[in-house]
């Protein structure tokens, strides 16, 4: 299965994923921006990479192995993925910082790099991410407007905020100790594995095919 930590930068997403991928078996762990991000990266090379990765996943899933990814391709840049249906399931988590953390820490990781613009961009996009966690339906065109013509946004398109697929765990770093933000990743790995082999994961495969699938209170 595919388990994708995402979020806007400095959250602290490649440090969690890689002290998981140590004290867990069968996961492989991969940050998105691995093999280089080209100068003028635009929306069309994050949903390429995003397949990819996906592409990736599918390939560690024949072995019996789970990608653990970092990046920042949220939620619905993953379910509109050409490949993504042919996944055994699919989990995302957002790990989250506040904005002044955040701030602090581009300025200490890219001292120099950016400029006050560019640093509200960032706190911007973080904003954006904790909203699209929340429903499907906040500012869908920020991802969706001139991307790649291959991404398959329909598929999630009607969905509402209590539809049960549309699940993107929280995880908020801010004044957490970093031995304990790795818990509860190693924590929310293992629980969407088990929920994958008990078939209670709502993003397992057929979740394409589904027409809904309501919340407990919708029923």
């Amino acid at each position: 299965m595919l388990l994708k930590l995402t979020g806007s930068s400095c959250s602290g997403k490649t440090t969690l994923a890689y002290s998981v991928g140590e004290r867990l078996g069968r996961l492989a762990v991969h940050d998105f921006d691995e093999l280089g991000v080209p100068e003028g990266a635009d929306r069309w090379w994050r949903n390429r990479m995003t397949e990819m990765w996906v592409r990736r996943a599918l390939e560690y899933q024949v072995r019996g192995v789970d990608l653990l990814l970092t990046g920042q391709s949220p939620l619905g840049e993953v379910l509109a993925s050409p490949s993504a249906p042919l996944l055994d399931g699919i989990a995302v988590c957002l790990v989250d910082v506040s904005d002044e953390v955040r701030r602090d820490r581009l300025t200490m990781r890219d001292s120099g790099r950016w400029d006050p613009p560019a640093v509200e961009a960032f706190l911007g996009w973080a904003a954006w991410h904790r909203k699209h966690a929340e429903d499907p339906r906040c500012r869908p065109d920020v991802i969706i407007d001139n991307s790649w013509p291959e991404m398959a946004w329909h598929r999630w398109a009607g969905w509402t905020a209590d539809d049960r697929r549309w699940s993107t765990h929280l995880l908020d770093t801010t004044d957490r100790p970093v031995a304990e933000s790795v818990d509860q990743v190693e924590q929310w790995v293992t629980e969407q594995r088990n929920a994958l082999r008990s078939g209670r994961l709502t993003l397992s495969r057929g979740w394409s095919d589904q027409t809904a699938a309501r919340t407990d209170h919708d029923s």
